[in-house]
């Protein structure tokens, strides 16, 4: 498993190529624009906001806050449109904080550092490599009201940072991630009230670090997978350890993703084909050391992707208060998990015929409560237990599904007081004779 997943990966970084520069669809004259890297460098270093107007660079817009103190990039008045014309962020923020979110951590001097602020621009890609903004040991920074388009990557936090909040953003039709936690130290950020699509990597990606405190709440996040038929791990929202296996230091825990919808596009290929086979809205990847720990999904609308939530090697997950519809082929995936509570959830096609699939694996103590699986065209089970142990999995509404509740080779499990009702298939729960210590009453 942990091969195929490593070989997976690799797949998807071989077959997904930078996009080629864009913005001239935008711009014709920008050929004619002159450089002003140097003019805007000069600006900033001299504490004046950007003058109005589109602004082409061709390096990145270095922020040192240890010269700058608590620095704000935003126009002087006016729209600005900084045109990216060369590799790494148009605007990078650097700062040298080297402790936690804790008082008792902060030098002195740091505070100076403190609550930097980007905002009210956009940024447009014209090179391969290139980045919208960089964020590198920064404390409390805020990016607001930025639009980043046509970039590789729209928003990177590297190395270290605190207190991040981004707020009311367009990361749009980038080639790469909207929004990239790339191996990073970062303990405390907020991402609100923006929209994430279209971005051919990924929408939110975490991969690596040791990130604590993830909160994504109140967000649109469409599509950020390939636009076509190549297979991908890609998702909407990937969190992601399981190639560090041997690394404890990098971790990934307490995250929140509530109130968003988070959809598409697997259902809507020509004649249909699959859009971006194997994507997911919402994937965890833990490792065995240190699963993926302390996840909440609740109160979102998911769909349209050939898996709506994909997990494997993770703990103590809850998925309650969703609203599920249009997956090709599974609405959720779990694997060498445990204390997964599924609750308050309602699946259903919708205008498709999907086999909607719930399926546990090599799973323990998890409970699936109070749900509505409706119309699931599978006969292999609508809800799968495979290898599993101490299972909670009763008060489930199945509603014109054509097959049940399926346990395979799995033990010390309730299933109680579920309700079958338009059921066209054979056996409502079907249990294999590797099963024992079941208890189940319909």
């Amino acid at each position: 498993m942990k091969i195929h997943v490593a070989l997976f990966l690799l797949f998807s970084l071989v077959n997904t190529s930078k996009a080629a520069p864009r913005a001239i669809d935008q711009f014709p004259d920008l050929a004619k624009l002159p450089d002003s890297s140097a003019e805007l460098q000069d600006a900033i270093d001299n504490r004046q906001l950007i003058p109005a107007g589109v602004h082409r660079i061709t390096k990145p817009l270095e922020v040192d806050l240890s010269v700058l103190k608590s620095a704000i990039i935003r126009p002087a008045s006016g729209a600005v449109t900084l045109i990216m014309d060369g590799p790494g962020p148009a605007i990078r923020l650097r700062g040298n904080h080297e402790g936690s979110a804790a008082p008792k951590s902060f030098k002195a001097a740091t505070w100076h550092q403190r609550m930097p602020v980007i905002s009210d621009l956009e940024i447009v890609g014209n090179h391969p490599e290139s980045v919208g903004i960089e964020l590198v040991g920064t404390v409390q920074p805020i990016v607001s009201k930025v639009a980043v388009r046509w970039c590789h990557h729209g928003i990177r936090i590297a190395v270290r940072n605190r207190n991040i909040a981004i707020s009311d953003c367009q990361l749009y039709e980038n080639s790469g991630v909207g929004l990239f936690l790339d191996d990073v130290n970062l303990h405390q950020i907020n991402v609100s009230n923006s929209h994430i699509s279209y971005n051919r990597e990924g929408g939110i990606v975490v991969r690596d670090g040791n990130v604590r405190n993830l909160q994504i709440t109140g967000c649109d996040i469409e599509a950020n997978m390939p636009g076509n038929s190549q297979k991908t791990e890609a998702a909407n929202i990937f969190i992601d350890v399981s190639t560090s296996e041997f690394d404890k230091s990098k971790s990934i825990a307490e995250v929140a993703i509530t109130g968003c919808t988070i959809q598409h596009s697997a259902n809507y290929g020509q004649n249909g084909q699959t859009i971006a086979p194997g994507g997911a809205n919402i994937r965890l990847r833990g490792k065995e050391i240190w699963p993926i720990d302390s996840v909440t999904i609740t109160g979102n609308v998911i769909s349209d992707t050939c898996t709506s939530i994909d997990i494997d090697r993770s703990m103590d997950v809850t998925i309650s208060g969703n609203t599920f519809f249009a997956p090709k082929p599974a609405n959720l995936l779990v694997s060498n998990s445990k204390r997964i509570l599924v609750n308050g959830n309602t699946f259903n096609p919708r205008q498709f015929e999907r086999p909607g699939t719930i399926q546990f694996e090599n799973s323990v103590d998890c409970v699936i409560s109070d749900c509505i699986l409706n119309d699931f065209k599978t006969k292999d089970g609508a809800l799968i237990l495979k290898n599993c142990e101490g299972f909670q999995v009763r008060g489930n509404v199945l509603t014109g599904c054509e097959s049940g509740i399926r346990v395979v080779d799995s033990r010390d499990s309730n299933i109680h007081d579920n309700l079958f009702r338009k059921f066209t298939g054979k056996e409502k729960i079907e249990v294999d004779s590797k099963s024992s210590d079941l208890s189940i009453r319909q």
